[in-house]
């Protein structure tokens, strides 16, 4: 069975930063390209960043210079540091694997950012 756990949510002020973890169990992670989304209320959920298995990332517009997506292929975490925080970032933020066209999410963790 398939888990994503998040952990690492918060509240935040404005400028500060937090990190996000995501343990993934089973054996999705070393096959599966890992990424982090965001919902927002009223939002559709969106792309913030991802990384594949090979340790290559991309990143959506409004995180590039903020926000860096990791992974740790030993302990099956993926991560992402998030700096310079705006009340903009305040969302649930989801845990997601890709593997073979399959998505896997994680239950969401709340990031707060007060201004």
């Amino acid at each position: 069975q398939v888990q994503l756990v998040e952990s690492g949510g918060g509240l935040v002020q404005s400028g500060g930063s937090l990190r996000l973890s995501c343990a993934a169990s089973g054996s999705i992670f070393s096959s599966s390209t890992m990424g982090w989304y965001r919902q927002a209320p009223g939002k559709q959920r969106e792309l913030v960043a991802r990384i594949t298995i090979d340790g290559n990332t991309n990143y959506a517009d409004f995180v590039k210079g903020r926000f860096t997506i990791s992974r740790d292929n030993a302990e099956n975490v993926v991560s992402l540091q998030m700096n310079s925080l705006k009340s903009e970032d305040t969302a649930v933020y989801y845990c997601h694997a890709n593997r073979l066209f399959i998505n896997y999410w994680g239950q969401g963790t709340q990031v707060t950012v007060s201004s």
